[in-house]
């Protein structure tokens, strides 16, 4: 797999899915409204996916070692990789609903992530269970945040 596609899938796919269930979580915690959950994960899959493809364009530009093909080649990756991963985040939520369906997302967020760690830590010839249990961490640290944001804006705003 060419570099520039490599970047573009990582960093939308890891991106899609912290940022999707981090928001996710926040807003059910804080609200509990299917349609404001429905409405952030639609809005993080556009927005988010476009301002991530940007910043990774220009990332790219800075570095003066990759061709137009090239930065262009990780943009695009970006934006659908991180377009699909988020909106995937959806059909649990309409299939199960809104309790059963954060829970699905967060055990596919997850096993996304796991998987996605495991086939990046083998291309690159590092132990598949120190990134998996290292990247999986992480995304637990940002879920556990996002839950307790959630529940002070339910606390204090609400």
């Amino acid at each position: 797999m060419r570099g520039s596609i490599k970047t573009g899938l990582s960093f939308g796919l890891t991106s899609g899915i912290i940022t999707t269930i981090g928001l996710m979580v926040g807003l059910y915690e804080g609200t509990g409204l299917k349609l404001a959950v429905i409405g952030g994960i639609l809005t993080i899959a556009i927005t988010d996916a476009f301002s991530d493809a940007f910043g990774i364009h220009v990332s790219e530009e800075s570095s003066k070692r990759n061709s137009r093909k090239a930065i262009w080649e990780a943009t695009i990756t970006t934006f659908f990789a991180k377009l699909i991963i988020a909106l995937t985040f959806l059909i649990p939520i309409f299939l199960f609903g809104l309790t059963l369906g954060v829970k699905i997302n967060l055990l596919w967020g997850l096993i996304l992530l796991g998987i996605f760690n495991y086939f990046l830590a083998k291309e690159s010839g590092k132990s598949p269970s120190n990134l998996i249990i290292h990247n999986l961490v992480l995304a637990i640290i940002v879920v556990l945040i996002t839950f307790f944001v959630g529940k002070a804006i339910a606390f204090y705003l609400v």
